[in-house]
This record gives C-alpha cells, sequence and structure tokens, in this order.
C-alpha cells in the first residue's frame, strides 16, 4: 500500500436540489473491502443519473457511497484482502456504484479495467458507465447483429455517441435523432448512416419511409413518453426495444396492438443496482471485444468538456442545458 492521507476531498449533495447543492466536503479515506480496490482518481465521468440523483429522484442503491459519481479512472493505490486482478501502480478505468466525485474510490476490483493505449485518464474516465450500459443492453439483452437496423436517440448524448460507434463497428446500419444541424454533422462524423431532426421530423416517419415500410431491427432509448408508441410504429417486425431511461417521462397510454401485431419485445433496465458478478461478465465482454477497437483507434470517447472537481455544479449546468456533444468530465488530480 502506498503512503496515503486519512482524508480527501469530495464533491456531497448537501439536500436535494440544483446544481448549487453540490458542496466540497472533507471525507475519510475509503477502506477497500475484501475483492474491492482504492483508486486515486485522476478524473470523473459525468452522467445523468448524478443529476436524478441530486434533484433526489435516484438515490444510491443500500450500501453504496452516497457521493454522486459512476465512473472514475486513476491510479490502484491498495488492493482489500483477496483483490489480484490489478497492482498498486497499475491505471484503470472503472463503474461505480457511487463516489466518483472525490480523490479516491473504491470499487469492486472486476468492475476496472485496463486504461487502453493511447487514451488520457481524462479519456478513460468517459468509458465505463456509457460502454457498459450500451454493451449490456444493445448487445446482450438486444443481440444486435451485424446487417441489422439500429436506433439510438440523443445522438450526441455519452450513450449515443458510444451507441453510434460500437453499432457501426459491429456491422449494424445505424439511425440516430439529434435536436439541431450541429449535432447531426457531430454524428455523421461518427458514422451514423441516417441522421433525423427530431424537431423538424417524425423519426418514426422517416424511418420507415427510408426502410420502405421495414422499420428498425433494435431501439435504445431513453427518452419514454410519447417515443414508447413512436418506437413501436419505427420498429420491424419482431423488432426490440430497450428502456434506459424516461426523460419524458411516462406514457399514460399506448397501443398493445401494435406490440402484438409486430410481435416486438420491449424490455429495459438499470445498471447500477446489479450484482458485481453481472457487471463483472460485462467488463470481462467489453476487454475482449471493445477494449482493442479503441485501443486501434477505431472508436474513441466524444469529450465534450472537462471541469475541475471544484466545478461540479458547472458540469451539472453543462449537461442540464443538453448542449453537450459527448461526455462531460471532471478533473480530480495530477
Amino acid at each position: 500500500m502506498q503512503n496515503l492521507p486519512d482524508s480527501m476531498t469530495a464533491v456531497a449533495i448537501s439536500e436535494p436540489g440544483g446544481p448549487e447543492v453540490l458542496m466540497l466536503e472533507n471525507r475519510p479515506l475509503p477502506e477497500p473491502a475484501p475483492g474491492e480496490i482504492l483508486i486515486r482518481v485522476a478524473a470523473a465521468g459525468v452522467n445523468r443519473p448524478d443529476v436524478l440523483q441530486r434533484s433526489g429522484a435516484y438515490p444510491p442503491p443500500k450500501g453504496a457511497s452516497d457521493l454522486p459519481g459512476l465512473e472514475v479512472a486513476g491510479e490502484v493505490v491498495a488492493c482489500g484482502e483477496g483483490a489480484g486482478r490489478h497492482a498498486i501502480g497499475d491505471k484503470v478505468a472503472a463503474l461505480c456504484s457511487g463516489g466518483g466525485y472525490a480523490e479516491f474510490c473504491k470499487v469492486a476490483e472486476g468492475h476496472a479495467l485496463p486504461v487502453p493505449a493511447g487514451l488520457s485518464l481524462e479519456e478513460a474516465a468517459a468509458l465505463p458507465e456509457t460502454f457498459f450500459t450500451v454493451w449490456s443492453n444493445v448487445f446482450d439483452r438486444c443481440g444486435l447483429k451485424s446487417g441489422e437496423r439500429f436506433l439510438v436517440h440523443g445522438g450526441t448524448s455519452g450513450i449515443g455517441t458510444t451507441a453510434i460507434q460500437l453499432a457501426k463497428a459491429f456491422g449494424a446500419e445505424v439511425f440516430t435523432t439529434v435536436g439541431s444541424p450541429e449535432k447531426a454533422e457531430a454524428v455523421r462524423k461518427l458514422g451514423a448512416d441516417h441522421v433525423i431532426t427530431y424537431r423538424e421530423e417524425a423519426f418514426e416517419k422517416v424511418i420507415l419511409d427510408v426502410t420502405n415500410g421495414e422499420g428498425v431491427d433494435v431501439i435504445l432509448d431513453m427518452v419514454g413518453g410519447d417515443y414508447v408508441e413512436r418506437n413501436w410504429k419505427a420498429a420491424a417486425v419482431e423488432g426490440r426495444i430497450c428502456q434506459i431511461a424516461t426523460l419524458n417521462g411516462v406514457s399514460e397510454k399506448v397501443n398493445f396492438s401494435r406490440l402484438m401485431v409486430k410481435r416486438l419485445t420491449h424490455t429495459g433496465s438499470t445498471l447500477r443496482p446489479r450484482s458485481d458478478a453481472f457487471k463483472t461478465a460485462i467488463a470481462e465482454a467489453l476487454k475482449a471485444k471493445v477494449w482493442p477497437l479503441i485501443e486501434s483507434g477505431k472508436i474513441r470517447p466524444v469529450m465534450d468538456s472537462t471541469f475541475p472537481l471544484a466545478e461540479a455544479a458547472e458540469a451539472h449546468r453543462r449537461m442540464e442545458s443538453s448542449g453537450h456533444i459527448g461526455k462531460i468530465v471532471l478533473t480530480v488530480g495530477g
């Protein structure tokens, strides 16, 4: 174990509310339990669930840190009993159940992956949350295959930029929705085949026109609301839709006959409360199938902006503006 301090600086949520409730605090240093590692955090990703947690709508699961932050990158500085996947001094990117907005963060060793060659620690911190989410939902849960058509909403979000690149890399025809011409240009550069500006066009109509009425095979949606039935209209027969958020709220009325006639599968999931074993299995799949694509330069995290840890509130304001393209990251240490 390295010579470590007894305490650390962290960003805590003083009370449910707006970005201004994010406050710097001094906290005791986390102690890794058996099977865990302690990371000296260099950078931490900012994600929509952090914003929801800050507002009081997404409490951390039992046993998780009350600090926000679901992904970090940095250096392993201590290992709990039995933790042997990573050595002290290794540079890793890791998924965490909370606690990322801090100088140190402990995680299950199986949820940490080596920083891909050629990436900075800031770029590495932008990987875990979106890559774990996209892989588990698009490829594992919905089984996207080469040659199929894929739609992701919010193409310039962290999830969107990741999903576009992964789907394209594995041979899908990619559709996405965006809110502006600037964002449309950004996703085209990532490889999106068909870009729909949702403020100007009905995405379901465009998709059916482009596909001669056939629709898309897999849809990844974080919008919800009236998009539920619109996704069903855009989906192909035997299509699969995965719901990972409901930013526009829940749908109060849908026509289930459309689901029945097309034999659709509409599923959904949340990542944070899943078991350590589940997340470790995703990490192993990513290391084998996706990390080589990152190291070859075929896929890279899209970076929007970085903010110092002390400016976490500004990072949240940037996310809530929805003006970002790609990932927002907090820089924590040198």
